[in-house]
């Protein structure tokens, strides 16, 4: 009830907002700036017939890539995400921590240079955190902005850098977790 995952989906177009704007690089957010951003949405973003390996070709396609590049950054991630050997499940076959993977997978596919996740350590065993969160920290390393939503406050304060707290849709605090 705080307006995390709707202010998330705001961003993607897909929740419309009462007043205000979103805004990136001082500019407002439009369909070719969201072409560079990557969404983890909480629910299930993916189509459950299909096989992992087209998933995230026809993603990486979404985003501009062209069939050569779709296929090398599709089967970079699965190597990475520790989904080799799966690629040509369905992703209705693959366990939950599996699907959060493909989903990051989805998400990061075409380089975004905005990484928004709802949720992304849901489900995930102990490995499928310490992956997540190494792969997080790889990504903010080389620029990219990862903005997050988690209830799990350890997790939070061990990855992030700053923190927002927000209550019923309104920013309440914000700053270094150190320091909130």
């Amino acid at each position: 009830g705080a307006g995390k995952t709707t202010t998330m989906r705001a961003i993607f177009g897909v929740a419309s907002l009462d007043a205000g704007e979103i805004r990136w690089r001082g500019r407002p957010v439009d369909a070719r700036a969201r072409r560079t951003f990557g969404y983890m949405p909480e629910e299930r973003g993916l189509y459950p017939a299909m096989r992992l390996r087209d998933q995230i070709e026809y993603f990486a396609q979404l985003h501009g890539l062209n069939g050569a590049a779709a296929r090398k950054a599709a089967q970079h991630w699965i190597d990475r995400l520790s989904l080799s050997g799966r690629e040509d499940a369905r992703i209705d076959a693959l366990s939950h921590g599996n699907q959060q993977r493909a989903q990051l997978a989805v998400a990061l596919v075409h380089d975004p240079e905005l990484l928004v996740l709802d949720e992304p350590f849901s489900g995930l065993d102990p490995g499928g955190v310490d992956d997540m969160s190494e792969i997080l920290a790889e990504r903010a390393a080389a620029g990219v902005t990862v903005l997050l939503s988690s209830h799990q406050l350890d997790l939070v304060e061990d990855i992030c850098e700053a923190v927002a707290i927000i209550h019923h849709g309104r920013l309440v605090v914000s700053g270094a977790g150190a320091d909130l």
